[in-house]
C-alpha cells in the first residue's frame, strides 16, 4: 500500500533544512534503492524556499510507514513541525499502471 507522509517544517528552520538535506537525500536514495520510494519532494513558500516535504512510499501497514517517517534525518533532526501520514492511491500518471 503507499503512504503519503506529509510533513511541515518548524518555521524559521531553513539552515536546519539545510544542513541536513544531504543526510536526508541519502535516506531517499536509500528507500528508493529498496524500492520503496515512489516520488518526493518539497513544499515551497511563498518566496520558492522549502518549508516542508512530500513523500510517498510503499509500506506493508501504517506502523512500517510510521517508522520511516520516524527515522527521516529531518524527523530526528527536529526539522518537522508536524508529520501527517495517509494512505495514497495513485490514480493518474502512475508509471506503473
Amino acid at each position: 500500500m503507499l503512504f503519503a507522509l506529509i510533513c511541515n517544517d518548524k518555521p524559521g528552520s531553513l539552515q536546519l533544512r539545510m544542513d541536513t538535506r544531504p543526510d536526508h537525500v541519502a535516506h531517499l536514495d536509500d528507500l528508493n534503492d529498496r524500492g520503496l520510494l515512489k516520488f518526493a519532494g518539497p513544499f515551497l513558500d511563498e518566496d520558492g524556499n522549502p518549508n516542508g516535504s512530500l513523500v510517498v512510499i510503499e509500506a506493508g501497514d501504517r506502523q512500517q510507514a510510521q517508522t520511516v517517517a520516524d527515522n527521516d534525518p529531518y524527523a530526528l533532526a527536529g526539522l518537522f513541525a508536524d508529520i501527517t501520514i495517509r494512505p495514497f492511491n495513485w490514480t493518474f500518471n502512475n508509471p506503473e499502471n
